[in-house]
């Protein structure tokens, strides 16, 4: 009985055998929802590609199962993983191809023993740089593309190489604690692929040269523990790739889109189902779903991080000079926001978008004002705290300015908290973003935007449901992926776990 106790024991603290079940469970219902839209039964005939898909997304569910089987055994008799085993995964990384995301990165983290958190940034870099010219290659069905198509995805290409071989090179030579010093410049050269969106590529150039550098080792050893916290977090990394690959995606659009197939209208493919030709079908003015989501992304995410951004930067101020100074001015300025706060933040922002306008700053203006008054509690709450410290007094001891105090360090010890917490509200921006525009209250209805996308779809639900069923999975999924990020992060940064 002891022996099965310990054994299930390994199972549960065993990596690869929980991302398996992670795997397995998410893999089985794509499964399902290919098999589900393989038969057009409007029509009457099958999709041929959606079941080919499907066929592929089966078949992967039940290899990583006898996967599972595999570690599961391996666990039981030799206490590890083997290298047999092991040599399983390299089948598995091929799905990417098919967009299986997450039997992709399971086959790269089942692949090698040596994985620390820059071995993962390099996997999800590549990962992501795939997906990347996955979706760009489909504009080869177009009848034209613009004109740097080319250009951009032979520079795809060449960084996905790049990707494929820092992975190997960490997995091979990077450790949990040193990394040698001719990765330094190999680092400094992923820093520049940042500008194509794809974050993964600074994460890892940016701890490669930290830990290669080794100058400070507990600072080193500090963030490393972070970071391994939020990676042993499956939902919270499929959450951080999904940003990071629609942020990406929306920075490199431009390069390998044609935005005319998103705002000209085509009246000889109205509400044409998906196809070659137009993957995501087409809206009742003959656009592509497909490119208008594509550029869409590049409205909800620069008005969900900038309305995040505002008033985070503004009520942390706020709250910083109210918990630091009290008395008179913590009342003024928290009953001042007390009146804000009892506005409800979407009635608040429709008043402010009726006064001044629709356009994309005043929706930025309108969501940021409605939510000073939660960042401020929020700051405040931690500068209180943390003004009691001994380090505070010592400061004030020595003649410290109260501005150095609060800003050099007070504020930078209550960052985590308002870090985590903008995580989980940048999801709700999002969707308020898209329930203005749904309104006809946000971006204008001709710019391509989630919210405009799903206010036309919402017409044809019954008979063109897709043009409201795909800008609804994209607001859907990246909410969720916000919110799976922070709570991760929230996990990784609290001082209880740590």
């Amino acid at each position: 009985m002891k022996f099965i106790s310990n054994v299930k024991l390994l199972l549960k603290i065993t990596q690869e055998y929980v991302n398996a079940q992670f795997t397995i469970a998410f893999s089985a219902i794509f499964s399902v929802l290919f098999l589900l839209n393989s038969f057009d039964f409007a029509n009457g005939v099958w999709r041929p590609y959606v079941l080919a898909i499907f066929v592929i997304y089966a078949c992967t569910t039940l290899y990583i199962w006898f996967t599972t089987l595999q570690i599961k055994k391996d666990l039981a008799k030799e206490r590890e993983i083997q290298t047999r085993t092991r040599l399983l995964a390299y089948p598995l990384m091929l799905t990417v191809l098919v967009g299986n995301v997450f039997a992709a990165g399971f086959g790269f983290m089942l692949a090698t023993k040596n994985k620390t958190a820059e071995y993962t940034f390099a996997v999800y870099a590549l990962i992501t740089q795939i997906f990347i010219l996955l979706i760009s290659a489909l504009n080869l069905f177009k009848p034209y593309v613009v004109d740097t198509f080319l250009l951009a995805m032979g520079a795809f290409l060449l960084l996905a190489v790049l990707y494929a071989v820092m992975a190997v090179l960490v997995a091979r030579y990077v450790t949990v604690s040193d990394a040698p010093k001719w990765m330094i410049p190999l680092g400094v050269i992923l820093l520049l692929p940042a500008l194509t969106g794809n974050l993964f590529s600074f994460l890892l150039g940016w701890t490669l040269i930290k830990k290669a550098r080794n100058t400070d080792p507990s600072a080193v050893e500090k963030w490393q523990k972070i970071w391994n916290k939020i990676l042993r977090n499956t939902m919270a990394v499929f959450g951080m790739f999904f940003i990071i690959f629609m942020f990406s995606l929306s920075v490199v659009s431009s390069w390998t889109f044609d935005y005319d197939f998103a705002v000209q209208n085509n009246y000889s493919a109205l509400l044409q189902t998906p196809s070659l030709d137009y993957p995501l079908g087409t809206d009742n003015f003959g656009r592509d779903l497909f490119s208008r989501i594509v550029f869409g992304a590049q409205i909800s995410l620069i008005v969900g991080f900038f309305s995040t951004i505002i008033p985070a930067v503004i009520g942390g101020a706020l709250g910083a000079f109210s918990g630091y100074y009290g008395k008179n001015t913590d009342n003024i300025i928290m009953r001042l926001l007390d009146i804000l706060y009892a506005i409800p933040g979407i009635l608040l922002a429709i008043a402010i978008i009726a006064a001044f306008g629709a356009n994309t700053v005043n929706l930025i203006i309108a969501l940021s004002v409605g939510a000073i008054p939660t960042y401020a509690r929020t700051m405040r709450a931690n500068v209180m705290q943390i003004a009691n410290f001994e380090f505070v007094e010592s400061a004030r001891a020595l003649g410290v300015s109260d501005a150095a105090i609060i800003f050099k360090h007070i504020v930078p010890n209550s960052l985590a908290p308002m870090i985590v917490k903008a995580t989980l509200t940048i999801g709700g921006a999002v969707i308020s973003t898209s329930s203005l525009s749904f309104l006809g209250l946000g971006i204008e209805p001709h710019i391509p935007e989630w919210g405009n996308i799903l206010k036309v779809g919402s017409t044809y639900l019954e008979t063109n449901s897709y043009v409201a069923i795909f800008p609804g999975l994209c607001i859907m999924l990246l909410v969720l992926s916000f919110n799976f990020f922070g709570d991760g992060l929230r996990d990784a940064l609290d001082p209880k776990t740590n």
